[in-house]
C-alpha cells in the first residue's frame, strides 16, 4: 500500500530524515515510536505531502506521488491524516465538520453526507453531539470527531500523528478504543505514538525511529520483548545511563563517586542500591588497577526505569582476560564481595576488548 525508498528531508542545514526505507502493506497497522525530535511526525507529513521531501520516492497504492504529473489530490483522498491538535473548524458544528469534505470534494448531497456522518458519529460514540460545536467538547471527544471526519472521506489509509498527546490521561483510552476498532476492521494505518502498551497491542509491526532513520523494525512481540539494537533496548526499557572514562590510577575517583551518587539520586534509586553500586564500582576498578597503566577503562552504569534493574558494564582493551575467573581458593575478598553484590555476571571478548557486565541484586 505504501512503499518509501531513500526518503530524506532537510530544512536548510538541518537534516530531519535521512535515507528512510519502509513498506506498509494493505490492512497492516504500523506504529512508529522513538524519542522526540527524531523525525516521526515529519515522516508522516512527507507521506501526505504536507511537507515536501528533499529526495527519494513515495509510492501509494502503485502511484509515485513525487513523480511529475502525479494526481496528488486523488491520492490524498485515499490517505487521510488525524493530527494531535484536532484541527476542527471552530465555527462549524460537529455534523458540519463531518459533511463539509464529502460535499465539497466527493460530490455527495447534503442528505447523503449527513446520513453517513451520523453513522460515523455513532461508530465513535458521539451521535448525541452532532449539533454541538468543538468548544463544547472535551479533548477526547474532539479527537474522536476528528477521526470520524477522517473516515467520512472513506480513506484506504489513515495516518495518526500522536493522536493522544494533547489529551488528559483520562481521555486517552476512549480515543485508543476507536483506533483499535478500526484496526480490527482492517484499516491500513500508520500511527506515531508514545503509548507503548497500545503500540504493542494494536500493531502488526513497529518502527523504532532514531536520528532520522528507521533504526529497527519488527513485530511488536520481538521489538518490545527482545529488541536487537542498543538504542532500541535503551528506549523500550527506558534506560538511563552514566558513563565514565578512567585513563590512569591517578584518576579523580572521589569526583566519580559524587557523579554516581547524583545519577542515583536523579533516578530515585534507593540508598541501599546506591551503596551496593558504589561498592561494586570500587571493587571492579581495583581488579583492573594493574592494567590501567596500559589500557583505559570504560565504565557504563545503566538503570532501567521499566524493570528497576541496575547494571554495570566495563570495557578495557588488550588481550583476553576474565578477571573473575579462578578457583575458589584463589578468590580474594574483593571477588567474593562482587559475587555477593551481583545476581549475574557475564564476560565476553569482542573486537580486542574485554567486556564485563554486572547485574546488581535487588534487595
Amino acid at each position: 500500500m505504501i512503499k518509501v525508498e531513500h526518503l530524506s528531508k532537510r530544512y536548510g542545514a538541518l537534516t530531519v530524515l535521512k535515507d528512510v526505507n519502509a513498506e506498509i502493506r494493505k490492512g497492516e497497522v504500523v506504529s512508529i515510536i522513538g524519542p522526540s525530535g527524531t523525525g516521526k511526525s515529519t515522516f508522516l507529513r512527507c507521506l501526505n505531502l504536507l511537507d515536501s521531501p528533499t529526495s527519494g520516492s513515495i509510492v501509494i497504492d502503485g502511484v509515485d506521488i513525487l513523480a511529475p504529473g502525479a494526481d496528488v489530490p486523488a491520492v490524498r483522498q485515499k490517505m487521510n491524516m488525524v493530527f494531535q491538535s484536532f484541527n476542527l473548524f471552530a465555527h462549524l458544528s460537529v455534523l458540519e465538520n463531518l459533511t463539509l469534505g464529502p460535499i465539497k470534494l466527493r460530490g455527495l448531497t447534503a442528505a447523503k453526507a449527513g446520513e453517513k456522518a451520523m453513522e460515523l458519529l455513532r461508530l465513535v460514540g458521539l451521535a448525541e453531539k452532532a449539533n454541538s460545536f468543538p468548544e463544547e467538547l472535551s479533548g477526547g471527544q474532539k479527537q474522536r470527531v476528528a477521526i470520524a471526519r477522517c473516515l467520512a472521506m472513506e480513506p484506504e489509509i489513515i495516518l495518526f500523528d500522536e493522536p493522544t498527546s494533547a489529551l488528559d490521561p483520562t481521555m486517552v483510552s476512549e480515543v485508543l478504543s476507536v483506533i483499535r476498532r478500526l484496526a480490527k476492521d482492517g484499516m491500513t494505518m500508520a500511527i506515531v505514538t508514545h503509548e507503548m502498551d497500545f503500540a504493542r497491542d494494536v500493531s502488526n509491526r513497529v518502527f523504532y525511529m532514531d536520528e532520522g532513520v528507521i533504526y529497527e523494525e519488527g513485530p511488536p512481540e520481538q521489538l518490545f520483548g527482545d529488541p536487537r539494537r542498543p538504542r532500541t533496548r535503551a528506549f523500550i526499557n527506558r534506560i538511563r545511563s552514566y558513563q565514565c572514562h578512567i585513563a590512569s590510577r591517578d584518576f579523580d575517583f572521589y569526583a566519580m563517586n559524587g557523579e554516581i551518587e547524583a545519577f542515583c539520586e536523579k533516578q530515585f534509586i534507593p540508598r541501599k542500591g546506591r551503596d551496593d553500586l558504589l561498592a561494586l564500582v570500587e571493587e571492579v576498578v581495583q581488579l583492573h588497577a594493574p592494567q590501567l597503566a596500559s589500557a583505559a577503562l570504560e565504565l557504563s552504569i545503566d538503570y532501567s526505569e521499566k524493570t528497576g534493574s541496575l547494571q554495570l558494564l566495563v570495557k578495557s582493551a588488550g588481550e583476553a582476560r576474565n578477571l573473575l575467573e579462578g578457583s575458589q581458593e584463589e578468590e580474594d575478598i574483593g571477588l567474593l564481595l562482587i559475587r555477593n553484590l551481583c545476581e549475574a555476571t557475564e564476560y565476553g571478548y569482542v573486537d580486542g576488548n574485554n567486556r564485563l557486565a554486572f547485574t546488581l541484586r535487588r534487595r
